[in-house]
C-alpha cells in the first residue's frame, strides 16, 4: 500500500505501484493522540478496510493534542472536528461508517452488489455507530475515569447488562473487554479471526509505529 504522512512516515506498508495519473485518495488520520485512545481510534476502521481492498492512498497525519483538528481548514473536511476524513479527488467525507460504505462501493469490494445485500451492510453500519457503540464506549470511558462512586458503578452495571443481552446474538470485532466476551465463545472466536487477518496485522503495526502517544 502506498502511504505517506506529510513525507515523514511514508512507506509504513510494503509499497505497490499506483496509477499516478489519477489523484491519490487522501485519508486524514491521527499522527499523535492521547495515550489512552491510541490503538482505539476510528481511523483504524478506514485504514483496515483500505488495506483489505488494497486501495492506494496518502495518509495525512493529524496531531490532536496540538489542536490540528480545530482549524478552519480541517473543519471544512470534518465539521465536527473528528478523525477520520477523506478527500477523494474533491469528494470529501467524514464519519467512519459513511467513508467505509463509500470506499467499498467504489472498489466493489467488502459490500454486496445487489440492493438488498447492500442495504444489510448499511443497516449494520448504522447499528454499529448508533445502537452498539454508545454503550460500549460508555463502559470504556467509565473504566478510564477515576470515578468509582455508587452512581458511576450503577451506570456501568446498566451498560454491561445491556451488552450481555446483545452480545449473544452479535459479532463485534471491536470489543476489547474480555470480561464482556468471556461467556460468548463464538463472539470471541470471531474477534480473534478478525484480528488474525494479515490486513489487520499490517494496519495495526503501521499505526503503532506511526502514531505517537501524547
Amino acid at each position: 500500500m502506498v502511504q505517506g504522512q506529510r513525507g515523514k512516515h511514508s512507506g509504513d506498508h510494503p509499497e505497490r505501484i499506483a496509477d499516478h495519473a489519477a489523484p491519490m485518495l487522501k485519508v486524514y488520520g491521527f499522527s499523535r493522540v492521547n495515550s489512552v485512545a491510541r490503538g482505539n481510534t476510528r481511523d483504524l476502521r478506514v485504514l483496515w478496510a483500505l488495506e483489505e481492498m488494497q486501495m492506494p492512498f496518502e495518509l495525512i497525519g493529524m496531531n490532536h493534542p496540538a489542536h490540528e483538528l480545530s482549524t478552519d481548514a480541517y473543519r471544512k473536511l470534518s465539521p465536527f472536528e473528528q478523525i477520520p476524513a477523506i478527500d477523494d479527488d474533491g469528494i470529501v467525507l467524514s464519519e467512519s461508517a459513511a467513508i467505509l460504505v463509500y470506499l467499498a462501493k467504489k472498489a466493489r469490494k467488502l459490500i454486496p452488489g445487489d440492493p438488498a445485500g447492500e442495504a444489510q451492510v448499511v443497516r449494520w453500519c448504522f447499528a454499529a455507530m448508533n445502537t452498539i457503540e454508545f454503550p460500549l464506549l460508555a463502559i470504556m470511558f467509565l473504566d478510564w475515569s477515576s470515578d468509582h462512586s455508587a452512581g458511576a458503578n450503577a451506570q456501568r452495571k446498566r451498560f454491561v447488562e445491556w451488552a450481555h443481552r446483545h452480545l449473544a446474538s452479535l459479532v463485534l470485532s471491536g470489543v476489547n473487554d474480555d470480561s464482556l466476551l468471556k461467556p460468548y465463545d463464538r463472539v470471541r472466536s470471531y474477534r480473534e479471526r478478525c484480528k488474525s487477518r494479515p490486513a489487520w496485522r499490517r494496519t495495526i503495526e503501521a499505526y503503532c509505529a506511526r502514531v505517537e502517544a501524547a
